[in-house]
């Protein structure tokens, strides 16, 4: 296996734990979303970058 350059793994890794903290804490103070929150936590845990991402662009209900 070749070296990995972690200089570049690094700060996607940073980026991708950042917005799954704050995709869950704002999805705890979310009073409503579209579809149920058990979902939406599979998503931001297991949807690596683009379950956050997905969720701030799709899962947010803003009524």
């Amino acid at each position: 296996m070749d070296k990995v350059n972690w200089g570049l793994v690094w700060p996607l890794l940073a980026l991708q734990i950042l917005l799954a903290i704050v995709g869950l804490i704002s999805l705890a103070r979310a009073e409503k979303v579209r579809g149920p929150k058990w979902m939406w936590i599979i998503i931001i845990v297991f949807g690596n970058l683009l379950g956050s991402i997905a969720y701030f662009t799709a899962g947010r209900n803003e009524n």
